[in-house]
């Protein structure tokens, strides 16, 4: 039992929480390769670096032997999930729907063991599913259960309507599990109502109740909202390698050591040690690396490093760059007022504006914290948009 719970520990990392630990522990003991789901609706053609904590989980199971089950909800995405939307979302249509499957199936094995990974669609057990048969799986479930949901509840009292087949969508979630008999799936946090569904109804089906992992959801770039394409706070897998590299150089020390938790294959013990002794900047270039060379290549990564810092060595840069020279407290300074004081920025206002943006680096690396504090003793390349930027000295 030793054994499991080892093992349940690293496969729980970094997960909001596990439904139910026991159980979990339980099924490992088991000693079978285990029925792993997750499913992805095809909404968009590229996947992006928040997709992956939950592959990154899958490719974790594969690697003890377990058998990953990659569900595209082809028929969902038709549906459009409703989770966190305060309005009836635009259906796809089954040309969209197909297309980015195709280009799904093409990303995922970037991560993923194809010989260990079952790539399924759930319109192979949905089409055959006749009018009937829906009502009887509707039947299986209850309104007062669905307005559970956070997100239908809020939408209700506040008078916006739901349209019946979003109802629809946990409910065929849920007998995704059934059809696919998984002995766990994961999800993001905001997918927990429509997991637990899926418990449900393999107990109304006679099955043993899957075990639910909740992941968390990976904050973009802007290091407040979860990565989306929509907010154009993302990294794509497909981008190119220098994109890859910058756009993670560009996240805040905080949301780097996130990164490492959720994306990283290092142990939590590796990178106990990194965060101990090594700079939060040298600790965000190896992180870069890393991730590039998953998706690229590992000689694409060292180019990409390579590019990267000569680009920003302030030698490169014209010998014209005004210098400012800034007199700080010994407490240290915002980084609003320090654009605003070297003449970078109008005002403090107009330097959370441009932060917000993502206007604004710091020897090349963007920042997005607009309450970050700098010290005495900095020497660095700040640069707001493209034509304001200036070498500054804090003492």
């Amino acid at each position: 039992m030793a054994r499991q719970n080892e093992m349940a520990a690293e496969l729980a990392r970094g997960a909001e929480e596990v439904l139910t630990e026991q159980a979990f522990v339980t099924l490992l003991d088991e000693a079978r390769p285990l029925r792993i789901k997750a499913g992805f609706d095809p909404t968009a053609p590229d996947l992006h670096l928040g997709h992956t904590v939950l592959i990154n989980k899958l490719r974790q199971f594969q690697n003890q032997g377990h058998r990953v089950m990659f569900l595209i909800g082809d028929f969902t995405g038709m549906i459009g999930d409703p989770t966190g939307k305060s309005t009836t979302r635009p259906a796809l249509t089954r040309d969209d729907v197909i297309a980015n499957a195709k280009t799904y199936e093409q990303q995922i094995f970037k991560i993923l063991d194809p010989e260990k990974t079952e790539v399924v669609f759930n319109s192979s057990w949905m089409n055959k599913m006749n009018t009937a048969d829906l009502i009887k799986l509707a039947a299986r479930h209850t309104v007062a259960r669905m307005l559970e949901r956070d997100d239908f509840n809020k939408r209700y009292k506040s008078g916006q309507p739901i349209a019946i087949h979003e109802f629809l969508y946990p409910l065929i979630q849920g007998y995704d599990s059934v059809a696919m008999k998984a002995d766990i799936e994961l999800g993001g946090t905001d997918q927990k109502f429509n997991l637990l569904v899926g418990r449900q109804l393999q107990t109304s089906f006679e099955q043993k109740p899957q075990v639910v992992i909740t992941m968390p959801l990976l904050e973009g770039l802007d290091g407040v909202q979860k990565m989306s394409k929509s907010l154009n706070n993302y990294i794509g897998i497909n981008e190119a390698a220098d994109e890859i590299f910058g756009k993670i150089m560009s996240i805040s020390d905080e949301l780097m050591w996130r990164y490492y938790e959720l994306l990283s294959e290092k142990t939590m013990m590796q990178i106990q040690r990194v965060k101990k002794e090594v700079h939060p900047r040298d600790a965000k270039l190896a992180l870069a690396k890393e991730i590039v060379a998953r998706f690229h290549s590992s000689s694409q990564a060292v180019t990409a490093e390579r590019a990267f810092i000569s680009r920003f060595k302030s030698g490169i840069l014209p010998d014209e760059l005004p210098e400012v020279v800034l007199n700080i407290e010994a407490s240290g300074i915002a980084i609003a007022n320090m654009l605003k004081e070297a003449g970078l920025t109008q005002s403090t206002s107009d330097s959370y504006r441009m932060i917000k943006q993502g206007a604004v680096r710091l020897d090349g690396e963007r920042v997005s914290d607009k309450t970050r504090q700098l010290n005495r003793g900095l020497e660095c390349i700040a640069q707001v948009g493209k034509r304001r930027i200036a070498k500054i000295k804090l003492v």
